[in-house]
């Protein structure tokens, strides 16, 4: 029996974290949130890695992974807005760059051509942020560290590349949507 169906599994795995997650915020018992946060990370990182090192990469599991990460980031914003630890501005500027990106690409899937092709770097880096700010709001809920300078800092970088990603996503299928949906490396 072949095991290229595990990485979908470590994925779906990640999105019934989502709930727990939400949940425990709501609750006020972050430590667990950040525990099950930390669980939901490094199963990222593995179920990746399985894809890549074995090649068990699948149209599936390339819509899973992104969808476990929109879920959590976006639900974890939702609820720490909700808990009073994120101002209300931040969460709607992430959750809706979100919409944006899943609804652009929606449309372009079904009016121009199906999505191929890997995340950009500036928007990996943005989710890098998100989920290490998400780590450090429920940190410093949870045990009083990092201090609120740590986290302005990295909100302020959050804006900062929330606002280059949505406009990089809109820019590049905009460009391809003007040259028939074909893909033109630089």
């Amino acid at each position: 029996m072949s095991l290229s169906w595990l990485p979908n599994a470590i994925s779906l795995l990640r999105i019934a974290l989502v709930a727990p997650i939400l949940l425990l915020i709501i609750d006020g018992q972050y430590g667990f949130a950040l525990a099950l946060c930390f669980v939901a990370g490094f199963s990222d990182g593995v179920d990746g890695y399985l894809a890549k090192r074995f090649d068990w990469r699948t149209r599936v599991g390339a819509l899973l992974d992104p969808l476990a990460d929109k879920l959590l980031i976006a639900g974890t914003f939702i609820v720490l807005v909700y808990a009073g630890h994120i101002p209300l501005w931040l969460g709607v500027l992430v959750v809706f760059r979100d919409i944006v990106i899943i609804g652009g690409a929606t449309v372009y899937n079904f009016l121009i051509r199906p999505i191929e092709g890997e995340p950009t770097r500036i928007s990996k880096l943005n989710t890098a942020l998100q989920l290490l700010f998400i780590v450090f709001v429920l940190s410093r809920a949870a045990f009083d560290w990092p201090d609120q300078i740590t986290i302005t800092v990295l909100g302020a970088s959050i804006v900062v590349t929330v606002v280059i990603s949505g406009i990089d996503y809109v820019w590049s299928w905009a460009r391809r949507a003007s040259r028939g949906g074909k893909v033109h490396e630089q």
